[in-house]
C-alpha cells in the first residue's frame, strides 16, 4: 500500500519520519565538526563521530589566540555591515526610483544592472586589482566594502524593485505627496518601512556571502592587521598537514555569529511574511 492510500492523519506522520531522516542526515556533518573540537587528535582519527571521554575546552582558548579572533572579528563585522548597509540602502534607493519612474532611461537602467548578474565576479578581477591600486586602498577593508557592494547590487535592486512593484501600493506614496511630503521623506519614512520583510531577506542573503568571502580580502588585505576571519582560518591551515582539532574551533568561532544574526533576522522575515498574508 503507497502513502497516497493512507488515511490523512498517517500520512502526516509518515512524511513527518522523512523529513525527520533527512534532517539527521544532513546535520551528520555539523555533529562531527562540533564534537571534533572538543577531542584530542588521537580521538578524532580513532573515533570520528564517538563522544569524546574527554571533553576539553582548551581548543577554543587555542583558536581564539592563534587567530587572534578580536582583531579578525573586528575586521570581518566592519567589512560586513558596512557592506551590507551600503548595498541595502542604494539598492534600495534606486529600486525605488525604477519602480516608480517607469520610462525608457530607467528600463535601460535597470537592464544595464541585471546585466552585472550574467558576469561573473571573477571575470573582472584583475581589473579590479588595478582600480583598487591605481586609488591607493590596498590594505584598506574600504576596497573590500566598496567591491562588495558593487557585487551584491545587482541582485539587490532586482528583488527590491520588484518588491515594490507587487507589494508597496502607489496609492500610499501619493498620498504622503499631497500631504506635502518630499520624494525623499516619502521613501525614508513611507516606503521604506514597507520594504522589511525583502531588506530582511537580502540581509540574510547578502551577508552570508560578505562574511564567508576569502577572494576578495585575500586580494586586497594583505597585512596581517587587516586579516578577516577566514584569513586567519587559512594563515593557520599547515602546508603539509592539518590538525583538524586544531582547525575545527577556529571554523566553530568564524560562523557562530553569523548563525547568531541569521536566527534574528529569520524572526523579521517570519513577521513579515505573515503580516503580509492577511489583507485588511
Amino acid at each position: 500500500m503507497s502513502e497516497k492510500n493512507l488515511p490523512k492523519k498517517y500520512r502526516e506522520y509518515f512524511y513527518e519520519i522523512i523529513f525527520i531522516v533527512f534532517t539527521a542526515v544532513a546535520m551528520i556533518p555539523v555533529y562531527y565538526l562540533l564534537i571534533t573540537t572538543f577531542k584530542t587528535p588521537q580521538e578524532a582519527t580513532n573515533a570520528p563521530l564517538a563522544l569524546p571521554k574527554i571533553w576539553r575546552f582548551d581548543g577554543y582558548a587555542k583558536a581564539w589566540r592563534g587567530m587572534n579572533y578580536p582583531n579578525a572579528f573586528k575586521n570581518s563585522f566592519i567589512i560586513t555591515f558596512c557592506s551590507l548597509g551600503g548595498t541595502l540602502l542604494t539598492a534600495s534607493m534606486a529600486a525605488f526610483t525604477l519602480a516608480r519612474k517607469r520610462n525608457k532611461l530607467n528600463t535601460v537602467l535597470f537592464y544595464v544592472l541585471l546585466a552585472g548578474l550574467m558576469i561573473p565576479f571573477q571575470m573582472s578581477i584583475l581589473a579590479q586589482y588595478r582600480l583598487v591600486q591605481s586609488l591607493g586602498l590596498m590594505n584598506n577593508i574600504l576596497s573590500v566594502i566598496f567591491i562588495n557592494i558593487a557585487v551584491n547590487l545587482p541582485m539587490s535592486v532586482f528583488f527590491i524593485r520588484n518588491f515594490i512593484i507587487a507589494s508597496v501600493p502607489v496609492q500610499i506614496e501619493e498620498a504622503a505627496v499631497i500631504d506635502g511630503c518630499s520624494v525623499l521623506r516619502t521613501f525614508m519614512f513611507i516606503t521604506l518601512p514597507l520594504l522589511r520583510p525583502v531588506i530582511a531577506t537580502l540581509a540574510i542573503m547578502n551577508s552570508i556571502g560578505i562574511w564567508n568571502d576569502f577572494l576578495t580580502p585575500l586580494m586586497f588585505l594583505q597585512s596581517q592587521s587587516s586579516r578577516t576571519i577566514l584569513l586567519e582560518v587559512n594563515a593557520n591551515v599547515g602546508r603539509f598537514n592539518t590538525n583538524w582539532t586544531d582547525m575545527f574551533p577556529m571554523m566553530v568561532l568564524g560562523v557562530l555569529p553569523l548563525v547568531l544574526f541569521f536566527l534574528i533576522m529569520q524572526r523579521h522575515i517570519i513577521k513579515g511574511i505573515s503580516t503580509g498574508a492577511v489583507k485588511g
